[in-house]
């Protein structure tokens, strides 16, 4: 017979067994998680044992989160907000490598345990994460093999469109450029709005610039040119855009768009 309480006039009431604190703060990583490329066909239960030995943390904006030659001590995982990924030239310029979004782990690379960080990183938004230290999450990823593939197709991803990006940047116009960035960009952090009709990214101008190889004035250029066209409009830290479709066909046919 299950045991029961007293609930006065309505009678005996069977007692629910009440999942712990720490088991429902594992469910809610999970949950977190789900969506992530690290995590794509790990069983719920493998992801619960490997969340289960995160912990969580929070960025403020521009908070810097690891500089480049810093040992690697940790493995970073966003649950919310930006981050972006860098490197400095020798007169203190930046050159952005990629940006991290929800889902994304900030910093893949050279997980072993004499490694450094090639590169350094800051929050471009308010951000929340998932954090392992690295000598646990090198023994995750050897108790779990489909978390290990994941982490070696992952890198091999972003590898492929660093190599993109180099191929644009060599041999295609700006305004080619700036449409294929958007593309990524919106594919990796936008959302939708307006009952799903326009799609929002938060990022500046700045960034844009950075990430197509061209000026802030060029950038600025060829968005004011856009939203003549109805395609998009934009703010100081945001770009909404109205028409996926035309970026998509000024991605495919430069000849169609301001240079």
């Amino acid at each position: 017979m299950p045991e029961v309480q007293s609930a006065g006039s309505y009678g005996a009431v069977p007692l629910v067994p009440v999942a712990s604190a720490r088991e429902c703060n594992t469910f809610r990583k999970v949950t977190l998680v789900q969506h992530s490329p690290l995590f794509a066909n790990v069983s719920l239960a493998d992801c619960r044992e490997i969340v289960s030995a995160a912990r969580e943390s929070e960025f403020s904006r521009r908070d810097t989160i690891f500089l480049e030659g810093d040992p690697i001590r940790q493995v970073i995982l966003l649950t919310s907000g930006s981050v972006k990924v860098m490197r400095l030239g020798r007169n203190g310029t930046e050159v952005i490598l990629r940006l991290a979004g929800p889902g994304d782990v900030v910093e893949l690379t050279g997980l072993s345990a004499q490694c450094r960080h090639g590169s350094m990183a800051q929050a471009l938004s308010a951000s929340t994460a998932l954090i392992w230290e690295a000598s646990a999450f090198r023994a995750l990823a050897e108790l779990f093999p489909a978390l290990r593939s994941n982490i070696i197709k992952v890198a091999a991803q972003r590898l492929e469109e660093l190599e993109e990006r180099y191929r644009e940047i060599s041999t295609e116009k700006v305004a080619t450029r700036l449409s294929h960035q958007l593309l990524r960009l919106f594919n990796q952090l936008g959302r939708r709005v307006n009952g799903n009709a326009t799609l929002k990214i938060n990022l500046s101008r700045e960034v844009l610039a950075q990430m197509t190889g061209t000026t802030l004035f060029t950038v600025s250029r060829l968005l004011s040119e856009w939203k003549e066209r109805g395609v998009l409009t934009a703010g100081r830290e945001c770009v909404y855009v109205h028409n996926i479709q035309a970026l998509r066909e000024f991605a495919d046919n430069e000849c169609t768009i301001l240079r």
